[in-house]
């Protein structure tokens, strides 16, 4: 289990991110670039690489479910109260390949 306030506490932790209100949502970001939103103090809404996606569910489905926003597959909609094992063993699969897109991929893969 992670709190909304840990899962906060680790994307604001990134390098360049900040929190910024998203239609009355909190969301977080790097240089402008929305890369998490909470649609409710149990979840998040993680846009990652749509690649990763049904790796990321397959390997932890109690914790993430796919996130569509309309017709387009966007990222992962995370379970915070499973979150917590997944964003351990997710942080040892990165491999940065520039400073945007490993912030990116962090914020997408530290909860998922």
């Amino acid at each position: 289990m992670i709190s909304l306030d840990d899962a906060r506490r680790v994307a604001l932790s990134l390098p360049e991110a900040a929190e910024q209100d998203h239609h009355g949502r909190g969301s977080f970001r790097v240089r402008g670039k929305i890369f998490a939103t909470v649609p409710d103090a149990g979840h998040l809404n993680v846009f990652i690489d749509v690649n990763e996606v049904a790796g990321v569910v397959a390997e932890w489905p109690d914790a993430c479910a796919e996130l569509w926003w309309g017709k387009q597959l966007r990222g992962v909609h995370v379970n915070l109260d499973h979150a917590d094992p997944a964003r351990r063993a997710a942080r040892r699969r990165l491999a940065p390949q520039g400073a945007y897109h490993a912030t990116h991929a962090r914020a997408g893969c530290w909860l998922s």
